[in-house]
């Protein structure tokens, strides 16, 4: 069972106790404009967990989160924790899409969130330790690389997952 965009969302929110007013901002930092009720429309949690594309694509309630709105809330989400950097002579102003499939999905998690809260690999081994996931220095920076580099490692869900429930435990005890 993979883990969709809007419970990503509904994760990182929960972990991080972040405010729908404060999603609005954090997705207008990352360049996409939202209203407080898209924000609610994207957190609803589906009750069961086969759902299908077309019943989402159906309801009204519900915002399905695409890749790049994911990509854009998480770079608005750097932005927001960090403050706003100015490029450096050469580098565009926006970063490139980076998410090529689903699966990446996962690696851009953790690269983001990683510079987002300012956390280091030993950081991001105590959160998964601290939710019963083990995984070596070695394994940690696979996942961090980029796609096509000889050394990168698909992030499973499992990492993703225990990531996003290790930061809840982390910043809300």
């Amino acid at each position: 069972m993979s883990i969709s965009n809007n419970d990503i969302l509904i994760r990182v929110r929960y972990a991080l106790d972040i405010k729908e007013t404060d999603m609005v901002e954090i997705f207008k930092l990352g360049g996409i404009e939202v209203t407080r009720e898209d924000v609610r429309k994207m957190l609803v949690k589906l009750k069961n967990n086969d759902h299908n594309e077309a019943d989402i694509a159906e309801n009204d309630d519900i915002i399905k989160c695409n890749n790049n709105m994911l990509e854009s809330f998480l770079n608005g989400f750097i932005v927001f924790k960090r403050g706003k950097q100015d490029p450096k002579p050469g580098q565009p102003d926006k970063p490139a899409m980076s998410v090529k499939s689903t699966e990446s999905v996962n690696n851009l998690i953790l690269k983001k969130l990683k510079i987002a809260l300012a956390l280091t690999s030993e950081d991001i081994m105590d959160i998964l330790e601290e939710v019963g996931v083990r995984i070596t220095k070695g394994e940690l920076s696979a996942l961090l690389r980029k796609e096509g580099h000889k050394n990168y490692k698909e992030c499973g869900d499992r990492y993703a997952r225990n990531f996003l429930k290790g930061l809840a435990v982390k910043y809300r005890g």
